[in-house]
């Protein structure tokens, strides 16, 4: 299959690193209403559980391509594995939501120097036509499985084992995985030094970082109170540095003018449309599973297989249809059909008494839609633009993921606390004020209905069958799926337009 058995060696390193970053993304929402009831956390807690590592990754992201270009790739991944490895264990052995959270960060800066590494590896060390493709289907294949089987895996851990096991098994992975490196991985440099965007990268994470705290804690900080104000003002005047140092840097990070052309910017639109709500609505969906249907969470991560499964099976038939068809059509096709996924989830919403069958539809579709736009995006992101900028139009549509994942994932949380609460004033106006509402919509939203019960006893005595808490649950998913759905629809019919009649890559 290789010439040099070396290549071996590198392509299981690459596959079993790309592993574990999928199975970080997507096995950890399954254990969010555990870790919320054990390590006596809140609903915001649960969201940084998840923005911790994204914000991580983003922040490090083009660094470390700039770093691995430098110092060498080979150096650079290793050190990505070993931080990845040795925070893993942090988190397994975590003993609160703070320190859990703070682990989560420190093992998104490993998980993104790997993610980069991972095809700069790829592309230097498989140059030959066959053997790169086969390189690169089987890292795509290896990395949609941890991202597809990540709920399921999450959910037999908990089951059969202890929540700590879907950390701590990162561990002896990252010990192998090293080893596979070491052994395999030729180094490789670029011959051109580049800078280290120092300031963009700082100015763009403290942009981000601001915009998600203030989405988060603005409920409890009023929104429009000081201090909050104070942290938006800290979040648009981060995003401005970040723009004046992108222009005037002779290295950008993001070098704005790609975004002339049409297709590259149709396509990062795709990639902002994926993210808006199908990986965010997946921190959310176990909530649903195992606070409306009662399900465990065994069961709640085999039901998400029919939100995942579809994005492993539907790429091959898009790479069909972007030989029939241009991106143009495709990739607003994909998000269009995601979002109709979403409007079919907020019907089976409604049916929820004929039992979770009534999801399957919507989610079979977001999932479909999904696999029709995820390779097409990255297929159009690198070929729009000359070889040479390849690897920074990845980088800004790897950025352009993470990012609305990040902010996205506390937008839907917000969304669904205040759905919860919308529902609980109706039901209990002048029995309880706007603090304890407040506090029971966030125990709601996360599942968490015994510590609402240890919270607000009262709460018993008023709804003693748990009808009218259960139904504000649902209404907050009513209010997250149908948000959703115009939301991404309305995406689809940006990148529609942006892109050119004729698609003419550049």
């Amino acid at each position: 299959m290789f010439k040099d058995k070396k290549n071996i060696l590198t392509l299981a390193a690459v596959c079993l690193s790309s592993l574990m970053f999928g199975l970080e993304i997507s096995s950890v929402p399954v254990l969010l209403p555990t870790l919320e009831k054990l390590l006596h956390g809140n609903f915001s807690d649960v969201q940084w559980i998840m923005n911790a590592y994204t914000i991580a990754c983003t922040t490090v992201l083009m660094a470390s391509g700039t770093l691995a270009d430098r110092y060498g790739r080979k150096r650079i991944f290793i050190a990505g594995l070993l931080l990845f490895g040795i925070t893993s264990l942090f988190c397994g052995l975590a003993l609160t939501m703070q320190l859990l959270i703070i682990g989560r960060f420190l093992q998104g800066l490993g998980g993104g120097i790997m993610l980069i590494c991972q095809i700069a590896i790829l592309s230097h060390q498989f140059q030959e036509g066959r053997e790169r493709s086969l390189a690169f289907a089987a890292w795509g294949i290896v990395f949609g499985v941890g991202l597809g089987f990540g709920p399921l895996i999450g959910g037999l851990i908990l089951t059969f084992l202890n929540w700590k096991w879907a950390f701590l098994v990162h561990v002896p992975l990252s010990i192998l995985t090293l080893g596979l490196a070491w052994a395999g991985v030729r180094e490789s440099r670029s011959t051109q030094i580049q800078r280290l965007d120092t300031l963009g990268m700082v100015s763009l994470s403290a942009a981000v970082f601001g915009l998600i705290y203030y989405i988060t804690q603005g409920p409890e900080m009023g929104f429009t109170s000081i201090n909050s104000l104070l942290v938006l003002a800290i979040s648009a005047g981060s995003f401005l540095l970040f723009l004046y140092a992108e222009k005037t840097s002779m290295q950008p990070m993001f070098d704005y003018t790609v975004f002339r052309i049409r297709d590259f910017s149709g396509a990062i639109i795709g990639s902002i449309g994926m993210n808006f709500c199908f990986w965010p609505f997946m921190i959310y969906l176990p909530i649903y599973f195992q606070g409306i249907m009662g399900y465990s969470s065994l069961m709640a991560g085999t039901m998400l297989l029919a939100y995942t499964l579809p994005t492993l099976v539907v790429p091959p038939l898009a790479e069909q249809l972007l030989l029939k068809y241009r991106p143009g059509i495709v990739i607003p096709l994909g998000l269009f059909i995601i979002g109709l996924g979403f409007i079919l989830m907020w019907f089976g919403i409604f049916a929820a008494d004929l039992g979770a069958w009534t999801m399957m539809p919507g989610m079979l579709l977001s999932g479909i839609g999904l696999g029709m736009s995820n390779t097409t995006v990255t297929n159009t992101t690198t070929g729009s633009v000359s070889p040479d900028r390849a690897g920074m139009a990845s980088g800004i549509d790897m950025s352009a993921r993470l990012i609305t994942l990040a902010i996205n994932i506390a937008l839907m949380g917000f969304l669904l606390s205040k759905g919860v609460s919308i529902h609980l004033k109706r039901a209990f106006s002048g029995t309880f004020d706007e603090v304890q509402l407040h506090s029971a919509a966030g125990k709601i939203a996360a599942g968490n209905f015994a510590g609402l019960l240890e919270k607000m006893p009262g709460i018993k005595t008023l709804d003693p069958t748990g009808d009218i808490t259960h139904s504000a649950l649902a209404g907050g998913f009513q209010l997250l799926t149908l948000f959703s759905g115009i939301g991404v629809i309305f995406l689809a019919l940006v990148s529609f337009f942006i892109f050119k009649p004729r698609s003419q890559h550049k």
